[in-house]
């Protein structure tokens, strides 16, 4: 191992990832064990930028709304919160898994009916007999970005990923003429979204550069998170800042990292929902996630690359190439792995998101 000026090896370990964070799961002074328990676990759901965007407010004992915190929205890339409900969705789907791991039902009330909404759902647990789940499922998960295998998607792992729900997902397998064409979009889109000032000082704003910054924020964009590996992982924890992200060298890296990744996959893999009501999305949230847990035991992984959607321009060039029934609302490479990382990114505690009301 090399060793930089400051001291430090220059190895992926000097990134902090999520194993090393002190583990609060039952660091509250009002929320039951086991309610701190259900609320971690559902807080390990995805996120764009890792941006945690929910709250819990606390009305008693099992007892809660799941609400939207719009100070981390992402209205440049987002303007709609669309996204960010669909996050909300996967938070709680795992927050479902991990009750039932508890011995609880969840019942649930939709209270949005916008995606600007604050209060999205009420949510009583309901202690009973119920069915068990494997909670290493949800502690496992992550996003894989690169090392993608260009081995095509078997069969039988395509109907694994899919599960019950095949009216919603749609596959465009490598070497068709449609994925070489989302490979451009995805391109295009991103040399779009890198360009755009806005888009890029969002980013910048959730970029967690240092150590410091990790560990004071315990959200974001880590290196580690970025698979941002060995010495360029330690100049741009040492050296990078938010104006480096804004400069054209960032952004030219960027676009020359997405052309890298776009030729990496067995192909693309679209989920789509009947609307974008804030109960269709909360719905294919909830699939997605279902998804992701999956995944992992097929070696396959899966990468959001949805930039496609978030420029209006790609958005309908992409809507009326491939004419499909119902909304898009991800696009998602995916690929076989080697072998699958642990994972990496960080997250808040969660006396840090709960609010007694």
């Amino acid at each position: 191992m090399l060793v930089g000026t400051s001291g430090y090896l220059l190895s992926d370990r000097n990134d902090i990832v999520r194993s090393d964070i002190i583990d609060r799961e039952t660091d509250s002074s009002f929320l039951k064990s086991d309610e701190t328990k259900i609320l971690h676990l559902a807080s390990l759901a995805p996120s764009g930028h890792n941006t945690q965007p929910w709250i819990i407010k606390y009305l008693g004992p099992h007892h809660w709304i799941i609400a939207s915190d719009s100070s981390r929205w992402l209205p440049a890339v987002d303007p709609t919160q669309r996204e960010t409900i669909l996050s909300l969705g996967a938070f709680v789907q795992n927050l479902e898994y991990a009750a039932l791991n508890e011995g609880y039902y969840t019942n649930f009330k939709m209270l949005a009916t916008s995606c600007q909404d604050e209060d999205i759902a009420e949510v009583k647990l309901v202690k009973e007999s119920v069915p068990s789940f494997d909670i290493s499922k949800i502690r496992l998960r992550r996003t894989v970005r690169s090392g993608y295998l260009n081995d095509l998607l078997r069969t039988e792992d395509l109907h694994h990923i899919t599960g019950i729900e095949k009216d919603y997902w749609h596959f465009i397998p490598r070497g068709t003429s449609e994925y070489r064409w989302i490979n451009e979009q995805t391109i295009e889109a991103n040399r779009i979204q890198v360009n755009r000032d806005a888009a890029q000082a969002e980013l910048s704003e959730w970029i967690r550069f240092s150590r410091a910054d990790v560990k004071q924020h315990l959200d974001g964009l880590t290196t580690a998170g970025m698979e941002i590996r060995g010495i360029p992982a330690w100049i741009v924890r040492n050296f990078y800042n938010r104006d480096k992200v804004m400069s054209s060298s960032f952004r030219n890296q960027s676009l020359d990292k997405v052309k890298e990744q776009v030729a990496q996959s067995a192909g693309w893999l679209l989920l789509t929902s009947k609307s974008n009501s804030v109960v269709d999305l909360m719905e294919a949230g909830k699939r997605f996630e279902r998804m992701l847990l999956r995944i992992r035991e097929r070696k396959v992984a899966v990468h959001p690359m949805t930039q496609i959607l978030e420029e209006p321009e790609t958005k309908l060039a992409f809507y009326s190439k491939l004419r499909l029934t119902g909304e898009i609302q991800f696009i998602l490479r995916l690929g076989y792995l080697d072998a699958y990382p642990d994972p990496v990114s960080v997250r808040r505690p969660v006396d840090s998101f709960v609010n007694i009301i």
